[in-house]
């Protein structure tokens, strides 16, 4: 048997869990952000296929989502609901004997050995399609690289039945729920593709490729790994390059997964322009961190803010911690540092601040 590694993916996850409460809301546009009120100020979490057939997707703002689709249904969030039926959906994985790295919510990597990845795809989507009803799209790969991007070719899945799929269905539009990507299909499906289109490679670094005369991925895959390694240094660059080629050495874990930062942030329905009382927010934020850090067991080792301006620009600074620390005044001391560092005393409408962990050591 062959050793797959398989990404799967719940379609429109948190909507499609909204609909399953509220089964009136079938094949209308649901958007769930915020509280639930377009008036207010706040951003999508997620939006039904139906919203974004209007141009709504995660991160817009609420009042945009409005302004595109009048007639989308607007919901909370509530994360108690989702955590739930995720855990049941984790559940569903484990229970077919495969190791499964959880992901988030809505995503989970399986590692499988079998002569028939299309047919443990099918048994994947009906496990989960009996413990939830809800539809999941699966990415079949021989890595968890290929397994993350076939899974893109493969949405959305509307009747759970996947079929064996291969190069030459690659951007005919066929969604069948299920796509392989191998080493084998790998550039005709990939390679004319903007590299941006990578997992782990975004806007600004497919600027610095273009800079270097880099596109596509079959530009990237060919390049020469010294000159991107000049650009970039000894990890990245080659990384990029191995990256282009469809190469991956991580394994799909089953240890639990261990979040690399805690972070909160606010939005605020009234910009503010006092920043005695922005200061007075981060310090705020940086006191619910600390309790998030102590909570996580694990000491902090720096203190990351971001603002977000009027009407919606938004940047970041960090400070590292003088040693790992979950003291109060020490993460709130680096938080203040951080928001010096921006020069820009204009209105702010979202404040946020994340404490990062140490990397953990390989297994």
């Amino acid at each position: 048997m062959t050793a797959w590694v398989l990404h799967v993916d719940l379609d429109q996850f948190i909507a499609a869990v909204e609909v399953l409460r509220r089964p009136e809301l079938h094949g209308k546009p649901v958007v769930v952000g915020g509280d639930g009120d377009p008036t207010k100020r706040g951003v999508v979490a997620t939006a039904s296929y139906e919203a974004r057939e209007f141009g709504v997707h995660s991160g817009l703002p609420l009042r945009t989502a409005a302004r595109r689709c009048p007639d989308c249904v607007f919901l909370p969030v509530d994360r108690a609901a989702y955590e739930a039926v995720s855990d049941d959906v984790m559940a569903a994985l484990r229970g077919l004997g495969a190791v499964t790295e959880v992901m988030g919510w809505d995503e989970a990597f399986v590692a499988v050995d079998t002569d028939d990845p299309e047919g443990f795809a099918r048994d994947v989507q009906r496990a989960i399609k009996a413990a939830t009803q809800l539809d999941s799209t699966v990415g079949i790969g021989e890595n968890r690289l290929q397994a993350k991007l076939a899974c893109g070719f493969g949405k959305p899945s509307r009747d759970g039945a996947p079929g064996p799929v291969d190069a030459g269905q690659a951007g005919s539009g066929t969604r069948p729920g299920a796509f392989r990507l191998t080493h084998a299909n790998w550039f005709t499906v990939m390679g004319a593709s903007p590299v941006s289109a990578l997992w782990g490679i975004g806007a600004k670094t497919a600027a610095k490729l273009a800079e270097l005369g880099i596109a596509t991925v079959s530009d990237l895959a060919a390049a020469d790994i010294a000159v991107v390694a000049q650009r970039f240094g000894p990890t990245i660059g080659p990384w990029l390059v191995a990256t282009a080629r469809g190469l991956d050495s991580s394994h799909v874990t089953a240890e639990p997964y261990v979040p690399r930062s805690r972070g909160r942030e606010v939005t605020f329905q009234q910009d503010i322009d006092d920043w005695d009382r922005v200061r007075a927010e981060v310090v705020q934020l940086a006191g619910l961190i600390t309790q998030d850090v102590a909570a996580e067991g694990r000491p902090a080792v720096r203190v990351v803010v971001k603002v977000r301006y009027r009407p919606f620009f938004t940047s970041t600074h960090g400070v590292p911690l003088g040693a790992p620390s979950a003291d109060r005044a020490e993460i709130e001391q680096a938080a203040l540092a951080a928001l010096e560092k921006f020069p820009d005393r204009r209105p702010v409408r979202l404040l946020g601040v994340r404490a990062e962990f140490a990397a953990q050591p390989e297994p």
